[in-house]
């Protein structure tokens, strides 16, 4: 009798446990500072001829300055690095064209004097991502518009403090997420837009790229050291930036919760041994993240950088009535009208679109700011196949005309929170983690994600 009353005890707090809520880690939303208010739709007075100052001049930063040499309506006015040889190539490619550029390097301050350069207006920032907040910051306190390479920031505080530096000063802080210009996604995202696939109720994104490679070639090893040293997803926005725009993330939704769940370290401490480095390495192998919204959709992210899987970035959208997806090959799945004759050995039940149908489907959807001058400007100039330039080309043609950017400093937040975040959840057993509202309650001001147009 005793062990029959023992295990119905046992039974009832089971069935307690299974049927009480799961307890959410709550993430501090700090009120807004007396005298500032939100950026959402944020314009600035047009700028002309966009003066642009190009800090760090690595493998990002030195490619930028030639990229940016080809946008019209800016010019690039300074370059810095804290290696003098990197800012001499860079000023003497821009010389060669007929550029004249201001030149800061030699210290770790030098970014200081570009930001307080007057003849700068935008400063672009390509440093290795501990230095990415830093001269963001020092650049908006002098009243300089930002754009940022990503990740733009890598803890709560470093995006709680681009926000409101952002909002006091009114200047710009625009993340550099280039993945949003790709191709296949501006067109999924117009065709989302346009209902062709319903509603969007899910989306998945990843950055799945093996850097065996590459390491090498970073600065001083900084970014094996960053995987060494941090724990989560530690470069989540190309994958993320681009559904978030076709969820309408903070333009009618806003994220509310996150979990996630990472492999151990199995690659991590090899690459370290061969680097000749020492320690424990943090980050797992493979670390997946998934969020909830508020009006109930769901997004899977996907970080992996040190397994042998082919470079991939998902890209996947869910509606109601259709589906589209990039990797590994580019296709579109729409609801048929019903088949006459049903055949339970096929598994396809839908019209999918691959290769030349696809292409003959999509082209009657073109992206509103893909018109076909930038499109080739783009592919002769180059970047990641023109997206590099088309990102570049759009936030200059926003400053040009006095326009809201395509990504904002909310954009730069979410999307960068993740890091933190997905930390977070890591450390206490996959528990929920509540997403902050950058925003603080402006998540609808914006009834979905547009971009803006000067008036002809």
């Amino acid at each position: 009798m005793k062990s029959r009353l023992l295990n119905l005890l046992a039974m009832a707090a089971i069935m307690v446990a299974c049927t009480a809520q799961p307890s959410i880690i709550k993430t501090p939303t700090p009120e807004r500072p007396a005298g500032q208010e939100d950026m959402i739709q944020f314009a600035c007075d047009p700028i002309p001829d966009v003066g642009i100052g190009v800090v760090g001049l690595g493998m990002r930063g030195g490619s930028a300055v030639e990229r940016l040499s080809f946008v019209p309506g800016s010019h690039v006015a300074a370059v810095c690095d804290v290696e003098d040889d990197r800012a001499q190539a860079s000023y003497n490619y821009l010389k060669a064209k007929g550029i004249e550029a201001n030149v800061y390097s030699g210290s770790e301050d030098a970014y200081k004097q570009l930001c307080e350069d007057p003849s700068v207006d935008l400063v672009y920032v390509c440093t290795d991502w501990i230095h990415h907040v830093p001269v963001a910051l020092y650049a908006m306190e002098h009243g300089k518009h930002v754009a940022v390479e990503v990740p733009s920031a890598e803890t709560l505080q470093a995006c709680w403090d681009l926000v409101n530096t952002s909002e006091r000063t009114r200047r710009h802080c625009v993340i550099l997420e280039n993945c949003c210009y790709d191709f296949f996604e501006l067109t999924a995202l117009t065709m989302a837009q346009a209902g062709v696939f319903g509603e969007i109720i899910h989306a998945e994104g990843a950055y799945h790229h093996n850097l065996d490679p590459f390491w090498g070639a970073y600065w001083h090893n900084w970014r094996l050291e960053f995987n060494k040293e941090h724990r989560g997803d530690l470069y989540p926005t190309h994958g993320f930036g681009p559904v978030c725009q076709a969820l309408n993330i903070h333009r009618g939704d806003r994220l509310t919760t996150l979990v996630a769940m990472d492999t151990d370290p199995f690659n991590g401490p090899k690459h370290l041994k061969a680097a000749g480095m020492e320690g424990n390495f943090a980050n797992g192998d493979v670390t997946m993240t998934m969020l909830r919204t508020a009006k109930g959709k769901t997004i899977l992210i996907e970080h992996d950088v040190l397994t042998p899987r082919p470079y991939n970035r998902m890209y996947q959208l869910v509606g109601t009535d259709g589906y589209a997806g990039k990797y590994p090959i580019e296709e579109v799945c729409l609801r048929t009208e019903g088949a006459e004759n049903v055949n339970y050995q096929n598994l396809d039940g839908e019209k999918v679109y691959r290769w030349g149908e696809l292409q003959q489907l999509m082209a009657q959807y073109r992206n509103p700011i893909l018109t076909p001058e930038l499109e080739a400007m783009a592919k002769e100039v180059g970047g990641h196949g023109g997206m590099d330039f088309i990102m570049d080309y759009r936030m200059i043609y926003c400053l040009n005309h006095g326009l809201p950017q395509d990504m904002d400093v909310y954009d730069l937040a979410e999307w960068c929170c993740v890091t933190e975040l997905s930390r977070i959840s890591l450390e206490n057993g996959g528990m929920p983690v509540e997403v902050p509202d950058f925003t603080r309650g402006a998540w609808d001001k914006v009834q979905g994600f547009s971009y803006a147009f000067a008036e002809e």
